[in-house]
């Protein structure tokens, strides 16, 4: 979410300040103005975390992801047959009858559907806002979910918004003509969440109220800066929130902010509303963020703090920072971002003993980043040149992008032959049993699609996806160090695992299976990992560090889309003669245990083989490509009915004689094939 004064940028320099200045046995941290919490998620793993914002919808997304541990169950949805709430959420038919029935306090305010012709949002997506925030009150309010459960939702609810919204990145007015984000479907954000086994603690009221009665170890303070008031830049969002059908003024449908002005706002009020904060802090240790373009000096901050913290503490660092920009370019090229840091002279609170891994995993994580641009470089030369400006992959004749998991029947070792067998004009590609998503990442296609029932996979890409690499290579290294994961270390490996099997993180998963035997992905009935040790042999090693980052860019910089639903509930109405349906489904007569019913996930039997063969022939009766991967034989067996149906298609013939084929082996020969319904004879 794009958000005024956003630290996204300046993580690791307010986290250089906070070492130099504490000892390591800090434990909580305060985030008072925590805003989109980014700071308050970043320092999470680190500390317990208190945070603050007077703006509802912050609230709610600190409530969602720093107050929560875990990702929520939702056990009462399924048990009444709602067994994804956001699929349901997303895809629940909205009727004329629905609009008439509820409130729809969005689409009637916000988007041109009635006489307000307001266009912060297509009418679509409005309706489907308020769908969603109509539906999940209503669970809430019948018991169906928690508080945490229904934070969640609506945080998720929340985060996507700003993408599809017809506005320069605030609300205080709208665009006069469609963006074209404005046109795309509304789907909820599916946001991470961090367990650091700590009670974090969430509020939502005045930072200068609330400093009266906590204390802690490190305080964050990010005040506003200028005369800019959140409450009326973010009021659309604070409306979704709060749901309250609020009196809506002028042509922008602004709600009533009057209680929500921050002092920090006004220039007449600024300074002996930050003196107060500072005096009533009980923290020893105090960082300030603040801005060059600020209503404070450097000197009337510096003032202030040597008022009240140990005289000869005070320090100041100055970072060159880009402003935040709206459409509109700043003539200000040289504002920078100060980060003032100051002691006072508070006891140290005792807090419960924890064991202190920050030292290892520091060092751990600048390792990693001090190596992670060459590598990226590295990796990304012996691709060839296989990203394109646009983003879209250009396979090339022997190098290929290898997918960063290791799942049974990947094709990563057959590229070579599919890709050429694939139309050299894409325009949405379907990849309709992802799997570890080694063909999908390597196609030339202007969008493309990764879908596969495995629920668990898709997750773990959709947060690949949304997060920073940077990120994701500093939650490996502390797991790494937290739990000694190495070949050897058996017991931490365990207890990883039962960590896992707890909070569900998907990058917590991606680490698991790097220490995991043959780097496998397995899970029983109940859904908890179940793969063993990898004993002296797996490791997250500098290549799968490397595959990581590049497939990680990949998917961040193309126009690649990862969904978890059942083939049976794929909408061929979606595709045309321009695009391509590519499957690689559980082969019937091999011994993949991905099939065996055994895993968590859906059986592969006879059945379920006719009905993807029908949901091919549709295909082509529709005029739209396709192309199967399968066996025909295989130590013996012949698929019967696929061999039969394949003679009315093109049959390419591969040699699958490589050792990664979980199927192929010395005591029997698999015939792999690829089907295709394009570049053949009549049909006969």
């Amino acid at each position: 979410m794009r958000f005024i004064g956003s630290k996204a940028m300046l993580l690791q320099d307010i986290e250089k300040v906070i070492d130099e200045n504490t000892d390591g046995q800090e434990q909580v941290f305060c985030d008072i103005f925590s805003g989109t919490g980014v700071v308050a998620r970043y320092f999470k793993p680190r500390y317990t975390i208190l945070s603050n914002d007077f703006l509802h919808f912050s609230y709610i997304l600190q409530k969602a992801t720093i107050e929560n541990n875990h990702l929520p169950g939702f056990e009462k949805l399924k048990k009444i047959g709602i067994l994804d709430p956001f699929a349901f959420l997303e895809e629940t038919r909205i009727t004329a009858e629905d609009l008439e029935k509820g409130c729809y306090f969005i689409a009637r305010n916000y988007s041109p559907l009635e006489e307000s012709q307001r266009m912060y949002l297509s009418p679509v997506n409005a309706m489907r806002i308020d769908f969603i925030r109509e539906t999940i009150g209503s669970w809430r309010e019948s018991g169906l979910i928690d508080e945490g459960e229904f934070c969640y939702l609506l945080a998720c609810l929340i985060e996507g918004v700003p993408s599809v919204s017809n506005t320069t990145g605030t609300y205080g007015a709208y665009l006069k003509t469609w963006e074209k984000r404005s046109y795309k479907e509304f789907e909820m954000v599916r946001l991470p969440v961090t367990d650091n086994g700590r009670k974090n603690q969430c509020f939502n009221t005045d930072a200068n109220k609330l400093i009266r009665e906590i204390e802690g170890d490190i305080l964050y303070m990010d005040p506003p800066y200028n005369t800019r008031q959140y409450a009326s830049n973010y009021h659309l969002l604070e409306t979704v929130s709060r749901y309250d059908s609020p009196q809506l003024r002028g042509v922008t449908g602004m709600r009533d902010y009057s209680g929500q002005k921050s002092l920090y706002c006004m220039r007449s009020e600024v300074k002996e509303t930050f003196e107060d904060l500072v005096e009533k802090a009980r923290f020893p240790h105090l960082i300030l963020s603040y801005s060059t373009d600020g209503l404070m000096t450097a000197g009337d901050i510096e003032e202030i703090l040597e008022r009240h913290t140990v005289s000869g503490s005070v320090r100041r660092y100055d970072i060159s920072y880009r402003k935040y920009k709206s459409k509109i370019p700043s003539r200000d090229d040289k504002l920078k971002e100060y980060i003032f840091y100051a002691a006072k002279d508070i006891p140290r609170k005792k807090h419960i003993a924890l064991q202190n891994t920050a030292g290892k995993e520091k060092a751990l994580r600048e390792e990693i980043l001090q190596r992670e641009e060459a590598k990226a470089g590295a990796s990304e030369k012996g691709m060839a040149g296989a990203a394109s400006d646009s983003g879209h992959l250009k396979p090339q004749k022997h190098k290929y992008l290898k997918s960063p998991l290791n799942y049974i029947g990947g094709k990563y070792r057959l590229l070579p032959q599919i890709l050429p067998l694939f139309p050299a004009d894409i325009a949405t590609f379907v990849d309709l049993f992802a799997g570890g998503a080694n063909v999908a990442v390597n196609v030339n296609a202007k969008q493309i699609i990764c879908n596969d029932i495995n629920s668990k996979i898709i997750e773990l890409f959709q947060t690949l996806q949304e997060k920073d690499t940077e990120e994701v290579l500093e939650q490996i290294c502390r797991r790494i160090s937290q739990y000694g994961l190495s070949k050897e270390n058996e017991e931490g490996f365990l207890r990883f695992r039962d960590e896992y099997n707890r909070t569900g993180d998907p990058v917590d998963l991606y680490a698991l299976t790097c220490f995991s035997f043959n780097y496998q992905f397995r899970f029983n009935n109940r859904m908890e990992y179940n793969n063993p040790f990898g004993r002296n042999r797996s490791q997250f090693s500098d290549r799968m560090k490397n595959n990581l980052i590049a497939f990680m860019k990949r998917i961040k910089t193309g126009d690649i889309r990862f969904t978890a639903r059942d083939f049976t509930d794929f909408d061929l109405r979606i595709l045309g003669p321009q695009d391509l349906l590519y499957c690689d489904p559980p082969y019937l007569i091999t011994t993949g245990s991905y099939n065996d019913g055994n895993r968590g996930f859906k059986d592969w039997s006879q059945e379920e083989d006719r009905q993807l063969l029908s949901l091919l022939d549709e295909a082509d009766r529709r005029g739209i490509r396709f192309a199967l991967s399968n066996v025909l034989e295989h130590k013996g067996r012949v698929n019967e009915e696929l061999l039969q149906w394949s003679r009315r298609y093109n049959v390419h013939e591969l040699d699958c004689s490589y050792s990664n084929s979980s199927y192929n082996t010395e005591r029997g020969k698999s015939r792999e094939v690829l089907i295709t319904n394009y570049g053949r004879k009549e049909k006969k």
